[in-house]
C-alpha cells in the first residue's frame, strides 16, 4: 500500500492518495480544488485514480471532486445518505471495496455533518485496520463541531448526539493501534482543539482527546458545543457548493492584468482591491481603500471572512504571486476574481495621491499614548478561546469573522486601534475599516502578545 498525506497549511486541511502497489489501483481522499498534485503522484507511481472519496460536504473549502473525476474518470463516492445534485456512487455503512491486497470499508458517521463518512483502510483484506480516514468526525485532539449547520435547518444537539454514537460505536471500536488521519489539524475553525499533529492513533485518541472523555452524552452535547470559534460566513456557502455541479477550475489559467486605469474602474464599480503583502510591506505604502490580507498567511480563509462571495476581486500581489493569489481564493469557492494590477509598484510611483501609508503603533506607544487619546475606540478581533486569556482594558471584543456585519457597534468617526493576537489579522481588520469610512485607525505591532510585555501588573 502506498498512502500520501498533502497538508495545505493556509487552509489546516488535509488529504489522501491510497494506492495498492500490486495492482495500480488508487483513490483519492477529500481532495482540494486544484488537483495537480495528485495527479502528478499518481503518474509518479504509476496509479490509475479510480475512485475521489469525500468524507462529507465540507464547509471550509470546495473540494476537488468534480475536477479530479473530470481529469481522471473516476467515481465520486460519497455516504448513501448524501444527496448531491451531480451523478456520485453512494455507500453503505459497512461496505467494502477492493483494490487488490489493499481494501477500504465505509462506515457512516453521522454528527459533524448528516451524511459524515469514515473509511478503514486495510493493507491485505485479511489483516487488522492499517488506518482509519475520520474526516471531520474524529480529529487528533478533538472531534468535529456539530454547529456549523444551524443556519440551514439542522439541529446542534441532534447532530451532536449522533456525532456521540458514531465516536463511540463505529470508531472507538477499531483496535487500539489504527491510525488516525483526519481531514484538518490545527487552526482549522471545524473545531476548537485541534492538535498541530497530523496523524494519530484511536488508542492514543482514547487517552489525550478531551471529548472522548465525557462520562456521558448530555456532557458531551455540552462539551462540543461550547467555545467553538465564529465561523466565517462563507462556510455555509461552500458547504451548499459542494452539493451541486458547479464550474471546474483551470488552476493553470492566469488572472486578466489589469492597468492602474483599469484597477481604479473596477473599484469604482464595486471591486475590492485584495493587497496580498506582507503587513510591513503594506504599511509602507498601499493603495487607497485597499484591504491587507498577506499571502504568507491563511489568505483564503480571511478573505472568507470580510468578504461575500459574490464579490468582484482584483488581486495586488508581490509580482509572481497573480496566479497564486487566484487559486487560493478559488480554493474556497471564491471565483469572480476580476484580474490582478500590473505592474503594481510601477503604478504607486506614477500615482502618489493614490497611495496611503497604514499608522502602526507599538504597545510602548499605544500605553504611552492611550490617556491622551480622547474617546479611543479598541477592537480585539481574536476569538473567545484567545480572549478569555484576557483583553486590553476597555477594548470592544469582535472577532474578525464577525467584524464586516458588526461595524455599527462602532463609531467611524473615533480614533480606533485594533489588535489581534500577533498582527495578521489586525492588519486585515484595520485595513477593512479604513475600506469602509473610519478615518483614523492604527493596528498594534506585535498584537495582543505584545501588550503583554509592556502592560503594568495588575
Amino acid at each position: 500500500m502506498k498512502l500520501i498525506q498533502y497538508y495545505l497549511d493556509c487552509l489546516s486541511h488535509a488529504s489522501y492518495l491510497v494506492g495498492d502497489e500490486t495492482t495500480g489501483r488508487a483513490v483519492v481522499l477529500d481532495p482540494q480544488r486544484d488537483v495537480s498534485e495528485y495527479l502528478a503522484d499518481a503518474e509518479k507511481f504509476g496509479f490509475t485514480i479510480e475512485l475521489v472519496l469525500e468524507t462529507h460536504f465540507h464547509a471550509d473549502f470546495v473540494s476537488g471532486h468534480l475536477e479530479l473525476a473530470e481529469a481522471t474518470g473516476a467515481a465520486i463516492v460519497y455516504s448513501s445518505v448524501a444527496e448531491p445534485e451531480f451523478e456520485f456512487k453512494g455507500v453503505s455503512d459497512g461496505e467494502r471495496y477492493s483494490l487488490g491486497e489493499v481494501t477500504l470499508e465505509f462506515r457512516h458517521t453521522p454528527g459533524h455533518t448528516p451524511e459524515s463518512l469514515s473509511i478503514v483502510v486495510y493493507e491485505h483484506a485479511d489483516a487488522s485496520p492499517y488506518g482509519v480516514f475520520t474526516g471531520d468526525t474524529l480529529f487528533i485532539g478533538d472531534v468535529g463541531r456539530p454547529d456549523l449547520l444551524a443556519s440551514i435547518g439542522y439541529a446542534r444537539d441532534e447532530l451532536a448526539s449522533m456525532l456521540y454514537d458514531s465516536l463511540h460505536d463505529k470508531l472507538m471500536t477499531l483496535p487500539d493501534p489504527t491510525r488516525v488521519y483526519p481531514a484538518h489539524g490545527a487552526g482549522s475553525a471545524c473545531g476548537k482543539n485541534l492538535s498541530t499533529e497530523l496523524s494519530s492513533t484511536i488508542g492514543d485518541q482514547k487517552l489525550a482527546n478531551y471529548a472522548l472523555h465525557a462520562p456521558d452524552k448530555a456532557t458531551f452535547i455540552a462539551l462540543v458545543s461550547e467555545g467553538q470559534p465564529p465561523a466565517p460566513d462563507y462556510f455555509i456557502y461552500d458547504a451548499v457548493l459542494n452539493r451541486k455541479a458547479h464550474d471546474l477550475l483551470d488552476e493553470s489559467e492566469m488572472p486578466t492584468a489589469m492597468s492602474y486605469e483599469e484597477v481604479r474602474r473596477a473599484l469604482d464599480e464595486g471591486a475590492v482591491l485584495i493587497d496580498g503583502r506582507s503587513t510591513d510591506e503594506f504599511a509602507r505604502g498601499h493603495f487607497r481603500d485597499a484591504i491587507n490580507i498577506g499571502l504568507d498567511g491563511r489568505y483564503a480563509e480571511y478573505t472568507g471572512s470580510v468578504l461575500s462571495p459574490d464579490t468582484d476581486i482584483v488581486l495586488l500581489t508581490t509580482p509572481g504571486q497573480d496566479l497564486e493569489g487566484k487559486n487560493r481564493l478559488a480554493r474556497i469557492g471564491f471565483d469572480r476574481v476580476t484580474g490582478y494590477l500590473d505592474l503594481p509598484y510601477d503604478s504607486m510611483v506614477e500615482h502618489p495621491d493614490d497611495v496611503r501609508v497604514a499608522s502602526r503603533l507599538t504597545a510602548t506607544t499605544l500605553r504611552e499614548r492611550a490617556a491622551e487619546l480622547e474617546g479611543l475606540q479598541l477592537v480585539d478581533v481574536r476569538n473567545p478561546g484567545e480572549t478569555a486569556d484576557g483583553v486590553i482594558p476597555g477594548a470592544i471584543e469582535i472577532p474578525l469573522a464577525q467584524l464586516a456585519r458588526r461595524l455599527d457597534e462602532l463609531d467611524a468617526a473615533r480614533p480606533t486601534v485594533v489588535y489581534c493576537a500577533g498582527g495578521y489579522r489586525s492588519s486585515i481588520a484595520s485595513s477593512l475599516l479604513r475600506q469602509r469610512g473610519f478615518a483614523d485607525v492604527s493596528d498594534l505591532i506585535g498584537g495582543y502578545a505584545a501588550w503583554e510585555q509592556v502592560a503594568p501588573a495588575a
